[in-house]
Formats: C-alpha cells, structure tokens, sequence
C-alpha cells in the first residue's frame, strides 16, 4: 500500500505512544538507510525524516508501509508488545487501536512472514489512494460491502467475498456503504526472511 505524505490522505495516528524512537530503530535494525526505506516505503526522506524525529505522526497506510519494508509489523512499530511467535491470538487480547479514521486489531504475532489484521474502513476513508507495492495482499469482507479497485477493474465485494491480488497491481480501498466495512487483510512483510525466501529479491521500487 503506498503510503500518502499528507494528512488529508489517511491522517494522523491519533492518542499512539510516541513512535518516532523505535521507527528509527527498527530501520537501523534493518540496515537501511533513510533513503532507502524511504524509497521502498512511498515516502520522501524529508517525510520520513520527520517521522523519525516526532515532528510528524505516521498515518496507518504509512505505518502498514514501513512495517512492510522493515519486515515487522504495526504492533511493533508502535512498540507494543506482542507475544513473539505465539501461534494463537485470543480475542482479548486484540485491542483496538485507531489511526487516520481506520481501526484496526492485530491478528497476528511478530515474527513472521506476514502481517495479519482485522480492519474498520469507515465510509469516505483513503478512497482515493491508490496502492503499489511488491509482495501479496489477501482480504475477507467479514460486514458491510467493500469497494476494491484493481488496475482498471472495479469490483463490490459483500460479506463472505474475498480478494487475492498480486499488489504490484495498483488497487484502492472504500467502503460502498456508510456504515462502513469491516475486512481481515493480511499482507507479506518483504524484509522478512520468510518473504524472501518465499518471493525471491526484490528489485522494483516503490513509486
């Protein structure tokens, strides 16, 4: 999901732990430079520059974004702390955490190959953005009706429809109705080793 610079495009993470010292510290562990995650992630290295020193809060396209990049996931980047590796996620456990108008739950533990999340996309929410990124995204409508957009093609998906693309494919997300829609997403994390090993290098870049 390419991750939009301004506010209006997603917004900011709103009531999070500061994010700034462990955005920066994920991508030393990842050996990048901030160009460099920069580039893979969508953003410019002023922006991230920003991010990283707390003069700008991350947007949930940009934090998926960053994740995706350092091969980790939103729980980590904010620096909560999830179970490593835990095989089973209890519905307590998920707690809420709401950035740019989206909810979201963590479905998954750190460490892994992909990042699974329950996601509220309420109505009018980052229609607009269109998304390009290496790797795969897979999403189950769980309520409400889903407006996916996929290279030229528009299509409505209602409870119980699903989606598997390959997300180099330039794809959108809305909600078609007011209520909203309430979807499981999950997406590769292309840093990690099990992505590599899984998609082989990854060359392109990130527009």
């Amino acid at each position: 999901m390419n991750a939009s610079e301004n506010g209006r495009a997603g917004g900011p993470v709103e009531d999070l732990p500061a994010v700034a010292p462990q955005l920066r510290s994920l991508r030393r562990r990842a050996g990048l430079t901030l160009e460099a995650a920069a580039r893979d992630a969508g953003l410019s290295a002023a922006h991230l520059s920003r991010l990283e020193t707390g003069q700008r809060q991350p947007s949930l396209p940009m934090l998926l974004a960053l994740a995706r990049v350092y091969g980790t996931t939103v729980s980590e980047l904010l620096g909560e702390n999830v179970a490593d590796r835990d095989a089973i996620v209890r519905a307590s456990d998920m707690e809420p955490t709401r950035a740019g108008g989206w909810t979201y739950w963590q479905a998954g533990a750190s460490g892994r190959g992909m990042q699974s999340l329950r996601v509220k996309v309420p109505y009018g929410s980052q229609g607009d953005i269109v998304r390009v990124h290496p790797g795969e995204e897979w999403l189950y409508v769980l309520s409400g009706r889903l407006r996916l957009r996929l290279g030229d093609t528009t299509h409505v998906l209602a409870a119980g429809d699903s989606a598997h693309f390959d997300s180099l494919t330039p794809h959108r997300l809305a909600a078609e109705d007011h209520d909203g829609v309430e979807l499981l997403f999950v997406h590769t994390l292309l840093q990690s080793p099990l992505a590599a090993l899984c998609l082989g290098p990854i060359t392109g870049e990130l527009p």
